[in-house]
């Protein structure tokens, strides 16, 4: 099969002139001193061990990019792949962003692994995400979404639960989510939130902090859909404060934490996760691939966000991370991933055919 790859690169710090490798925009939007700008963004090294691992498949591999460059090269080419693997994080603050390359790979009618556009900017908006889980009885910490007008948000943010995380509202891969976005002091949290929306240029989150388990979920499956394993993040180093896995924690992370997976739950909480996960994955619409993150406090998972395009370093990633302490490789990993596609498609076209609904 010809498979299409589409990604967004980081932006090598060689480059004096700032252009990213796949001829995409800088990102513009966001303050260019943040250094987790393109946080989100892959390596090289990823996009070749995940093409090696496509290949050695047997499948034929195109290497698409993203924005601009990605569309020509779809345009112009005698040969348009049979299916796109992607994981296109799109450049931009836009909550929107990682649905453009689905979207537009619909519009050219060129089937693609992962979730559809209205789940990828729904997902991307935590807000929106919390709305929609919280409407569906799962769990959620209580939280407040606050504009760029601080001071009519005071008396709302005094009446959430304290202590609170603050976070950029449309974000992933802890962007913006560092040791001073715990806030337990009611007079810091204006000067706060005032310093994330001005870096961020979005929504800030102001979200009640869950003080347990921190953990996250993989799924990679289509029929039956079933949880690839739970993984603990636990602090290598115990201390009186309140344990937070931010980007400083996820950059240092062979140092600073230990992943514990399968994690060791009780088989009841293991079970209440693996139901509250499903339900997430549900109810927000996800397809082939995902990564739900949770904190247990007494026994309920409390949702904190969903990643349906999660990372595939495959030394750093926590999806990769997982997949191997359960003894499944890096390559079979993906097959699993382009399995969990190609079955859910071949069934989307039975359905087409018979004029019976996919269910998805």
């Amino acid at each position: 099969m010809n498979i299409g790859l589409t990604y967004t690169l980081r932006t090598p710090q060689s480059e004096e002139n700032g252009a990213a490798i796949n001829g995409a925009d800088r990102d513009i939007n966001l303050d260019p001193q943040l250094d987790d700008a393109e946080e989100e963004f892959d390596s090289p090294e990823t996009i070749q061990s995940l093409a090696a691992a496509i290949r050695g498949l047997g499948h034929e591999v195109q290497l698409l990019g993203d924005g601009e460059p990605m569309l020509r090269r779809l345009l112009d080419s005698r040969d348009r792949p049979e299916l796109v693997f992607n994981f296109a994080e799109g450049a931009g603050n836009s909550r929107s962003r990682e649905a453009r390359v689905p979207a537009v790979l619909e519009m050219l009618d060129i089937p693609y692994t992962g979730s559809d556009p209205l789940t990828l900017a729904a997902t991307l908006d935590k807000d929106c995400a919390k709305r929609l889980v919280r409407a569906a009885g799962i769990a959620t910490p209580d939280w407040l979404l606050v504009d760029d007008d601080v001071e009519i948000f005071v008396e709302r943010l005094a009446a959430l639960p304290s202590p609170v995380i603050v976070k950029p509202a449309f974000e992933g891969s802890s962007k913006g989510i560092r040791s001073t976005s715990f806030v337990d002091d009611p007079n810091r949290l204006v000067e706060v939130v005032e310093e994330l929306y001005s870096a961020y240029r979005q929504p800030v989150l102001v979200e009640e902090f869950i003080d347990g388990d921190e953990l996250t979920v993989g799924v990679v499956d289509h029929r039956p859909r079933e949880v690839l394993g739970i993984m603990r993040v636990v602090p290598r180093q115990a201390t009186s404060d309140p344990f937070i896995y931010s980007l400083e924690v996820k950059r240092d992370w062979e140092r600073l934490i230990r992943y514990e997976c399968p994690a060791q739950f009780s088989a009841d909480d293991t079970l209440a996760i693996q139901r509250a996960t499903l339900d997430v994955w549900t109810t927000l619409g996800c397809r082939d691939l995902a990564r739900i993150d949770f904190r247990l406090r007494n026994h309920v998972p409390y949702f904190l966000e969903v990643n349906p395009l999660p990372g595939l370093n495959p030394k750093s990633s926590d999806l990769v991370l997982m997949a191997g302490a359960l003894g499944i490789g890096y390559n079979d990993l993906i097959a699993r991933i382009l399995k969990a596609a190609t079955d859910r498609l071949a069934e989307e076209v039975g359905s087409r055919e018979t004029g019976v609904g996919s269910g998805l």
